[in-house]
């Protein structure tokens, strides 16, 4: 959580630059990467449960037969955004400050409802308090991060 939070940093007050698509591409890899780790994550906990990783009831609400492919989508997605960010080609670097500013926007909304999650959980749970039952609430703020990364790019000058 505290990288995703310096990463964010950095382009809000500037060092990473929001109009170069090689920067953005970085950062977009690096919320892509993270992702890919909690998929990976679930998947050891379906196939086998760890003792390093919760069980899988305090990973979803969703049935894990619907949500892993759903998620698979989700990667894909982002790594065909990743690869364009890259090489600097394809429409998803095309620079729109109407998707920019409703990408940024769904992000601040989806960091919220998250944070109302999290209240919520530890509010009905405070034997978990802090990091009981996290992992998703911190990915989803994963996801929110890279939303607000690509608008941030489509909104820039």
């Amino acid at each position: 959580m505290a990288i995703t939070l310096a990463t964010l940093g950095m382009l809000l007050i500037g060092t990473i630059d929001s109009e170069k698509p090689a920067d953005i591409a970085s950062i977009l890899w690096f919320f892509t990467g993270l992702f890919v780790l909690r998929v990976v994550g679930q998947i050891l906990v379906a196939v086998r449960p760890r003792q390093w990783l919760p069980p899988m009831e305090q990973w979803n609400f969703v049935p894990y037969p619907v949500l892993l492919p759903i998620q698979l989508v989700f990667i894909a997605v982002m790594v065909w955004v990743d690869v364009s960010f890259s090489m600097n080609v394809g429409i998803s670097t095309v620079k729109n400050p109407g998707t920019g500013n409703i990408l940024i926007a769904f992000s601040y909304v989806y960091v919220m409802a998250m944070v109302i999650r999290y209240t919520i959980k530890m509010s009905r749970r405070p034997d978990q308090r802090w990091f009981g039952g996290t992992i998703p609430i911190v990915f989803h703020i994963v996801l929110a991060s890279y939303l607000y990364t690509l608008g941030s790019f489509y909104v820039s000058a």
